[in-house]
């Protein structure tokens, strides 16, 4: 049975298809915190006005990763469990992970701001990734985290993820971004 298409994910791929001509170009010049910033100008408000702000935030910053991560082709795998426990986004697979975590990022969007239901997060996601300056957070609000986060606001720091996430895989060894040069 298909699964039902998140009304915030059908927004967030309706703009981008409205703009994929202004998307492209800056893509082509591998401005990707213009096309972040862009999609938040556009999307931010509606989705933080849909079912619960956290929640639709979450969707929207997963939604951009997984769309950014693809026009990047960088190897990573979305929504996997690994031992029993979710993970969001691994870069660049879960293989890697279990050989060298040193290696491997995760990418947690707990879609909640409930510092103590985050917490259990991050605490089951370090009995798999050992590193724990390897899991980062993308949150709606700065709450404080020892993790690297990255704020989904429009004001945000969101907009810097994909570089710091070419950074970590260039400085990794992973195969480089096909249209970043860092």
């Amino acid at each position: 049975m298909d699964e039902e298409i998140h009304p915030v994910k059908e927004y967030l791929f309706d703009y981008i298809e409205k703009s994929e001509k202004k998307i492209q170009e800056l893509l082509t010049q591998s401005k990707m915190d213009e096309v972040i910033e862009d999609i938040l100008d556009n999307c931010y408000y509606k989705t933080s006005l849909m079912n619960d702000k956290e929640e639709s935030l979450g969707v929207l910053a997963t939604g951009i990763l997984h769309y950014m991560l693809t026009s990047a082709m960088l190897a990573s795998q979305r929504k996997v469990e690994h031992q029993g426990i979710e993970v969001d986004i691994v870069i660049p697979d879960l293989k890697t992970l279990e050989q060298d975590p040193k290696k491997t990022l995760i990418i947690c969007i707990p879609k909640t701001g409930d510092k103590k239901r985050i917490t259990e997060k991050l605490e089951k996601l370090q009995t798999i990734q050992p590193e724990k300056q390897n899991i980062w957070l993308v949150l709606t609000q700065d709450l404080g985290f020892e993790n690297k986060t990255f704020v989904v606001q429009k004001d945000g720091n969101f907009s810097r993820i994909i570089f710091e996430i070419a950074q970590f895989v260039n400085v990794q060894g992973h195969n480089k971004f096909k249209i970043l040069r860092i």
